[in-house]
C-alpha cells in the first residue's frame, strides 16, 4: 500500500473513504425499503407506478439495484488490496452512490425524468463502476482481477435486456433476463466464495487450509457461467426446460462437492463462518431443486427461486458485508451477538418463501409476509449495528 496522507484522508467524510462505506450501508437499507414497498404493492395497500409495473420493479431492484450495490461496494474496496493503491473515495466514489441512487429513485418514480431517461440512468451505473474499477487494474497490470470487468458488464447487457422487456416485450422476456441476473450474481458469488472460504474457515476454526482443485472450481464456476449465458442469449436460442434443468442439477452437484470439501461442519460455533456456509448451501441444495424444478411440474420454479435469491444471495451478502466491515473498519472479526439472529432470520426468510407456498399454495400471500418480515429484521440488525462503524474513521487510525 502506498503510504497516504493521513491529513488529506481526514478531510474526507468517514462515509466516502472507501467503496464498502456508502454501498453496503445504503444497499441494506434500500434492501429493506425494496421489500417493504414489494408487500405493500403485492397486497394492494399502497398504489406506486414505477418503471415496468410492481412486478418488475421488485424483481429488477433486488438483483440491480441491492446485489449490485453491494457487489459494487465490494469490488471497489478489494482492488485496493489488490493493487496496492487506494480505492475510489472522494468525489469519485460521491459520484458513483448518486449515480446509483439516482437509478433507484427514478425508477420508482418514472413520471419525473421519463421513461427513456430513467432507463439511460440506471444502465449507466454499472460501466461507471467497470470503468472505476479497470483502471487501477490496467494501470498495475493487474489482469487477473480484470476478470471482474467483464463481469460488471455482463451484468450491464442483463440490465439492459431487462429493461427492453419492457419496451419490446414480444423480444426479451423479463423472467429470463432477471433470471440471468440472478445467475451472474451466483456465479459471481461462486467465484469469490472460491477465493475466500477455505482461508476464512481454517483461520476461524485453527484448521489446515483445504487446498482448492482447479478442475473442480472450474466445472463448478463453469457451469453456472454456462447457465447464465443460456439465460442471457435466450432472445437468439430459446429456452428448454429440460436443458436448463439438467444444467442446474450438474452445476449444484458440483457446488455441493466443492462445499463439502471445504468441512463446513467445522463451522457450527462461528457465527460468521456459519452464515458463510449455510448460504453456499442454500446454493448448491437450490440449485439441484431448482434444476429438478425444470423437469416436473410438481415443484414450483418461481417459488424455488427464493432458495438461491434469499437463501444464497441474501445470506451470503449479509455474511460478507458483515465481516467485511469489520476487518475494514480496523475491528477484530467479531461481529456483534445480534448478527448471529441476523443469520439465522435470514436462513428461515429463504426456507418459508421458497418452500412454504409448495407446500401449502394457498397460503402463499402469509408466507411472503412472514418472509419479508424476516428480511426486514435480518438487515434492520446490520443497519443499527453497523451504520455506527460504517460512518466513522477506522478505529486503528488508518486510512480507509
Amino acid at each position: 500500500m502506498q503510504i497516504t496522507d493521513l491529513e488529506k484522508e481526514q478531510k474526507i467524510t468517514p462515509l466516502l473513504r472507501l467503496g464498502f462505506r456508502p454501498f453496503f450501508l445504503s444497499g441494506a437499507i434500500f434492501s429493506m425499503v425494496a421489500v417493504t414497498l414489494w408487500l405493500l404493492m403485492y397486497k394492494g395497500t399502497i398504489t406506486l407506478l414505477p418503471l415496468g409495473g410492481g412486478y418488475w420493479w421488485h424483481i429488477h431492484e433486488m438483483i440491480f439495484g441491492f446485489g449490485c450495490a453491494i457487489i459494487a461496494g465490494f469490488l471497489l474496496t478489494a482492488v485496493q488490496n489488490w493493487t496496492g493503491t487506494r480505492g475510489a473515495q472522494g468525489t469519485t466514489l460521491l459520484i458513483l452512490f448518486l449515480i446509483w441512487l439516482m437509478g433507484r429513485i427514478a425508477l420508482l418514480f418514472p413520471a419525473i425524468l421519463g421513461n427513456t431517461l430513467t432507463t439511460i440512468i440506471d444502465l449507466s451505473f454499472l460501466p461507471a463502476v467497470a470503468f472505476v474499477l479497470a483502471k487501477p487494474l490496467i494501470a498495475i497490470k493487474q489482469y487477473r482481477n480484470l476478470f471482474f470487468v467483464p463481469v460488471l458488464l455482463l451484468f450491464s447487457i442483463a440490465n439492459l435486456e431487462m429493461h427492453l422487456a419492457i419496451y419490446y416485450p414480444d423480444t426479451f422476456t423479463i423472467n429470463y433476463s432477471a433470471y440471468a441476473g440472478v445467475m451472474l450474481v451466483t456465479f459471481l458469488m461462486s467465484v469469490m466464495a472460491g477465493r475466500v472460504t477455505p482461508m476464512f474457515t481454517a483461520n476461524g476454526t485453527n484448521t489446515p487450509k483445504v487446498n482448492p482443485l482447479p478442475w473442480l472450481d472450474l466445472l463448478t464456476n463453469g457451469s453456472l457461467g454456462i447457465a447464465m449465458l443460456y439465460l442471457l442469449l435466450e432472445p437468439v436460442l430459446g429456452f428448454a426446460d429440460l436443458s436448463f434443468g439438467v444444467l442446474l442439477i450438474i452445476a449444484g452437484l458440483f457446488q455441493t462437492m466443492r462445499w463439502l470439501r471445504w468441512k463446513p461442519w467445522l463451522t457450527l460455533e462461528v457465527p460468521l463462518l456459519w452464515s458463510l456456509h449455510i448460504s453456499i448451501k442454500f446454493i448448491a441444495y437450490g440449485l439441484i431443486i431448482l434444476g429438478a424444478s425444470y423437469l416436473t411440474t410438481e415443484i414450483p420454479s418461481n417459488h424455488i427461486w427464493h432458495l438461491i435469491t434469499i437463501g444464497g444471495m441474501g445470506g451470503l451478502i449479509l455474511a460478507m458485508i458483515s465481516r467485511v466491515s469489520l476487518g475494514h473498519t480496523g475491528r477484530p472479526l467479531s461481529p456483534p451477538k445480534a448478527m448471529t439472529l441476523a443469520y439465522i432470520f435470514i436462513t428461515l426468510a429463504a426456507l418459508i418463501r421458497a418452500i412454504g407456498p409448495w407446500i401449502a399454495p394457498e397460503k402463499t400471500l402469509l408466507f411472503i409476509d412472514i418472509s419479508g418480515s424476516f428480511w426486514l429484521l435480518a438487515f434492520g440488525i446490520f443497519v443499527v449495528t453497523y451504520a455506527p462503524m460504517l460512518m466513522r474513521a477506522r478505529k486503528d487510525g488508518r486510512p480507509g
